[in-house]
């Protein structure tokens, strides 16, 4: 089996390259490159949740409530940590909303649906404490099924030039 047919003398393999350029209109991303994208969103989607969780929590909120706060925290999150990122790339305010808005609005979306939706299909998930093993055990347990699903999507819209694809094109 010949091993050096890609990348022969280019000081890479075919497969490091994609990681770091997959997508746009090489016929799809890699999955190192969806998972990198995944990981990102699901970052800024578990520290907005637990935060916004944290704090329904200790105002005694309701439990609709506090999850519209931790979706919307986790969606501010999101954005937050792709905007700093093109900012600090040099895009202007305006410009770094947009590419934020095209990268993770729909990868924050799935992974929240899907987040979300197990932890109120847990039993007494909604109703636990933040001191309870119930509660961390479905928030964590819906974090890794949120990103086992989003991962594929980003793969698939990366592969098609967006989402995270719009974010690489400013680095």
């Amino acid at each position: 089996m010949d091993h050096t047919t890609h990348g022969a003398g280019t000081g890479h393999d075919q497969g490091a390259h994609g990681d770091h350029h997959g997508h746009g209109g090489h016929g799809g991303a890699s999955w190192g490159t969806a998972v990198k994208a995944t990981l990102h969103c699901l970052t800024g989607c578990a520290v907005g949740e637990i935060l916004g969780m944290v704090i329904g929590t200790a105002l005694m909120w309701g439990n609709v409530s506090t999850m519209i706060l931790a979706i919307m925290l986790a969606f501010f999150f999101g954005y937050s940590f792709t905007l700093v990122a093109v900012r600090r790339a040099g895009l202007d305010l305006k410009s770094a909303l947009k590419v934020a808005l095209a990268a993770d609005t729909v990868s924050i979306a799935v992974m929240e649906l899907v987040d979300n939706g197990i932890v109120a299909l847990v039993p007494g998930a909604m109703d636990a404490h933040l001191s309870d093993a119930l509660f961390w055990s479905a928030l964590l347990g819906g974090f890794v099924v949120a990103f086992l699903i989003t991962t594929p999507v980003n793969k698939w819209m990366i592969g098609r030039g967006k989402g995270h694809a719009v974010v690489h094109a400013h680095h």
